[in-house]
């Protein structure tokens, strides 16, 4: 926090010293000087909104001092947009998250000189320490000065940090692949990154078979006791399942399937209707995923006099589910009544996903052979994801190790006998 201390002249008159330690403490005692309060406290404002540094663009005795302007180094936050304007191969929903990511996130990088003056990020003036001087302010947030119970800008978790500095360094290096070339060398190359596994990003819960059960037998509703069972039977994601259509079956093999080829995605915002079928979210996304008999059972009841187009888990009155209705109407209260009698998890519809993967390790299927069924673009995915659950195999490997081990190696010298 910055102070300010009024100074008495000897005519009578005073002037008034904003003072703060540069990025906080451990860093160097900085000060500006006011010839009146009201100028000094708007000041004061400033750095503390900063995260205690130089205002951009303000020079020690001066004020604000432009720098000087080069067409040929445009805004890093106008080049920004322009990139993503121009990007090709994503929807207008990922388009609009990469510019609200812009706006929200990129607008804090900044340079900082070696004098130590803080000027608004462009194309060409940004460095390696600018970026990770952005990271760390990433991972701290901001409070509000007036209001340390309040977050200007609330600390990312690794996982957004790692997306938003890969957003930035493919706009750096447009800039150094560009015609004319803004940059010589990407400032991004090299960042240190927080790791992902330093802090619990999304706490997936895992339910053991009786668990599940629990939950399940509170559903009610039929559609929406099958469609559950669908979810953590197949692994698939919401947005997948309730996204197949009746001509997505097939029966007439000696596996039954499904063909997974289209899911659920959120417009844009303002954009009506809020949600509209696409491509899954990954190439590896579109796949057939082998169904157990009793799971062909169920879809034979479902798909039983319904036209192609029709979804194959409908609602009472037909059409498409809605997750916040699902969730509302159906889940949420499965799970309380659930809890109330004695459950000790309240999982979310996306854990019944980890729930399966969590079934199928315990069974013993490999990991390539349930990144294929997940539908995960790399197989480094489902390592990091669940990797970790792989402890049944535990036992066979410590008694291969010892089994290896145990056997004397061969001395020199020694000569078989034949």
């Amino acid at each position: 926090m910055a102070s300010i201390r009024r100074r008495e002249k000897r005519d009578g008159t005073a002037t008034f010293q904003v003072r703060w330690l540069e990025g906080g403490r451990g860093g160097s005692w900085e000060t500006e000087i006011f010839g009146d309060e009201d100028s000094a406290a708007d000041f004061k404002k400033l750095v503390e909104a900063h995260g205690n540094k130089w205002p951009y663009g303000w020079v020690k005795g001066k004020g604000f001092v432009e720098p000087d302007d080069d067409p040929d180094d445009p805004p890093l936050l106008e080049f920004a947009a322009r990139y993503i304007d121009r990007l090709t191969g994503i929807d207008d929903r990922t388009r609009e998250d990469y510019h609200r990511e812009v706006r929200n996130r990129f607008t804090h990088l900044e340079h900082v000189r070696a004098d130590g003056r803080v000027y608004p990020a462009t194309v060409g003036n940004i460095t390696p320490g600018d970026v990770m001087d952005w990271v760390r302010r990433e991972e701290s947030g901001l409070r509000d000065p007036d209001d340390p119970e309040r977050w200007l800008r609330r600390p990312a978790d690794p996982k957004s940090i790692r997306n938003r500095h890969g957003l930035l360094f493919c706009i750096m290096q447009a800039a150094v692949d560009g015609e004319p070339q803004l940059r010589s060398r990407n400032p991004c190359k090299g960042t240190r990154l927080p790791r992902v596994d330093n802090h619990t990003v999304e706490e997936m819960t895992f339910l053991e078979k009786d668990e599940y059960q629990r939950i399940a037998a509170e559903m009610k509703d039929p559609a929406a006791r099958d469609l559950t069972d669908w979810l953590v039977g197949t692994g698939m994601r919401w947005g997948e399942a309730t996204a197949l259509q009746v001509r997505d079956v097939s029966l007439s093999g000696e596996v039954p399937t499904v063909n997974v080829q289209r899911a659920w995605k959120r417009a844009p915002k303002g954009v009506k209707p809020a949600y509209y079928l696409g491509p899954p979210k990954t190439k590896k996304g579109r796949r057939v995923v082998a169904l157990s008999p009793a799971q062909a059972d169920m879809v034979r009841r479902w798909v039983k006099g319904q036209p192609p187009e029709a979804f194959l888990f409908r609602p009472e009155g037909g059409g498409a589910w809605h997750h916040g209705n699902f969730y509302n109407r159906k889940w949420k209260p499965a799970v309380a009544a659930a809890v109330e009698k004695g459950l000790l998890k309240r999982p979310r519809i996306h854990d019944l996903r980890h729930t399966h993967v969590a079934w199928l390790i315990a069974a013993r299927i490999p990991l390539p052979a349930i990144q294929a069924r997940l539908g995960h673009e790399s197989i480094q995915t489902t390592v990091d994801r669940y990797g970790h659950l792989v402890r049944d195999l535990d036992n066979e490997i410590a008694a291969a190790v010892e089994a290896a081990m145990g056997v004397p190696a061969p001395r020199a010298g020694l000569r078989a006998v034949g």
